[in-house]
C-alpha cells in the first residue's frame, strides 16, 4: 500500500488505517457481532498493507484496546498503535496526573510498553488549561511511553497553543465528501507539518452505497439519532446524501472500484490529509477498504468529483 509521512517529524504510514471504534462494541453501534469475528477483522490488517490501528480508551470503555491487544499479540513489531485519552466525564481526564494514569492503563490493556501515537480525543470543557494537558503529553514522550503526540477535534487556536510548547504531530478530524467543515484547517495543518488522520471518511456507511432510504438501524446505533454523525441520516439530510452517493456511482463503475474505495481514494488525495481511518467488524470490508490505498485518482477524475462535492455543499 502507498504510504505518506505522518507530518514533518513522524514515520511513514499506510494511507489507510484501521479504526477500532466499532471493535469496542457498546451502544453506539447497536448489536455487536461475536468477538472472534471482531478479532479476525482486526487481524486482517496484517494481510492488507495497513500498518496502523487507531483506538481509544473510551471505545467500549477500554474493550477496544483490549481486543486490539489480543489481535496483535506476538506481532506487535509489525503494527503501530494509535490511541487516545479523553477529558472527563467520559474519559480519564486532562489533568497532568490523569493523562499519565490513562496512558499507563491503555498500555496495560494493549499489552505493550509504548504507544506509537497518543492523542487528546477532544477539547476539555471544564476549564483545564490545554497547556497543562499538552505538557503532560510531552512528558510521556520524553519518558518513552509514547513516540508521537497529537490531538483530535481541535480547532486552530488550540493547536497553536499546543504548538507553542511542542510540535503537534497529528490532528485527527472528521472529514469526508459529506463533511467538509474543516477543509481549511486540514490544509493549514498540512502546511504546518502536522499530519492529518481523517475519521468518518465513509460518512458512517453512507458513502459505501450500502445504506438506502429504507435502512433501519439497531436500537442504540448512533446513526439513528440526530447527534454527531447521526445528523447525516435524519429526514431530509439522508435523502440529499443518498442522491449524492448516486451521483458518484457512475464514476466508481467506470473505474471498476467500489463506492467506498472511491470515497477513500478521494479523501487521501485532499490537501493536508495524510491518511484515512476506515473501521469495520467485517474482515472482507477491511480488505476492500485497504485496497483503496493503492488507487490514485487522476486530475480529471478528481475535478469531476470535486464538482459534485461542491454542488452538493452549496445546495
Amino acid at each position: 500500500m502507498r504510504t505518506k509521512g505522518l507530518g514533518s517529524r513522524g514515520p511513514e504510514v499506510s494511507v489507510i488505517g484501521f479504526g477500532a471504534w466499532e471493535a469496542g462494541g457498546g451502544s453506539e453501534w447497536g448489536e455487536s457481532p461475536p468477538e472472534e469475528q471482531v478479532l479476525e477483522a482486526i487481524r486482517t490488517v496484517f494481510e492488507t498493507g495497513i500498518d496502523w490501528i487507531d483506538t481509544a480508551e473510551v471505545y467500549g470503555r477500554g474493550r477496544s484496546e483490549e481486543l486490539v491487544g489480543q489481535a496483535i499479540e506476538g506481532r506487535r513489531d509489525e503494527i503501530s498503535i494509535f490511541t487516545k485519552v479523553a477529558p472527563q466525564p467520559n474519559g480519564s481526564g486532562f489533568r497532568a496526573a490523569q493523562v499519565r494514569s490513562a496512558c499507563e492503563a491503555s498500555l496495560r490493556r494493549l499489552g505493550t510498553d509504548h504507544v506509537d501515537l497518543y492523542q487528546l480525543h477532544w477539547p476539555d470543557e471544564r476549564g483545564i488549561p490545554v497547556e497543562e494537558t499538552w505538557g503532560a503529553m510531552t512528558e510521556l514522550m520524553d519518558d518513552g511511553l509514547v513516540r508521537f503526540i497529537g490531538v483530535s477535534n481541535f480547532d486552530r487556536d488550540l493547536i497553536e497553543r499546543c504548538e507553542a510548547i511542542r510540535h503537534v504531530d497529528t490532528l485527527q478530524q472528521e472529514f469526508s465528501m459529506l463533511q467538509l467543515e474543516d477543509t481549511d484547517l486540514i490544509r493549514w495543518c498540512g502546511e504546518q507539518g502536522t499530519g492529518v488522520l481523517s475519521y468518518g471518511p465513509l460518512a458512517y456507511g453512507l458513502l459505501t452505497g450500502a445504506i438506502t432510504s429504507e435502512t433501519r438501524f439497531d436500537r442504540g446505533d448512533f446513526r439513528g439519532s440526530d447527534e454527531e454523525g447521526g445528523s447525516l441520516f435524519v429526514a431530509g439530510n439522508r435523502e440529499r446524501n443518498l442522491a449524492f452517493v448516486e451521483a458518484l456511482r457512475p464514476i466508481a463503475e467506470r473505474l471498476a472500484i467500489t463506492l467506498a474505495q472511491l470515497a477513500l481514494a478521494w479523501n487521501v488525495a485532499q490537501p493536508g490529509v495524510t491518511a484515512a481511518i476506515a473501521g469495520s467488524r467485517n474482515p472482507d470490508h477491511v480488505r476492500s477498504n485497504a485496497a483503496a490505498g493503492d488507487i490514485v485518482l487522476d486530475e480529471a477524475t478528481l475535478s469531476e468529483l470535486d464538482a459534485i462535492v461542491s454542488r452538493t455543499a452549496s445546495g
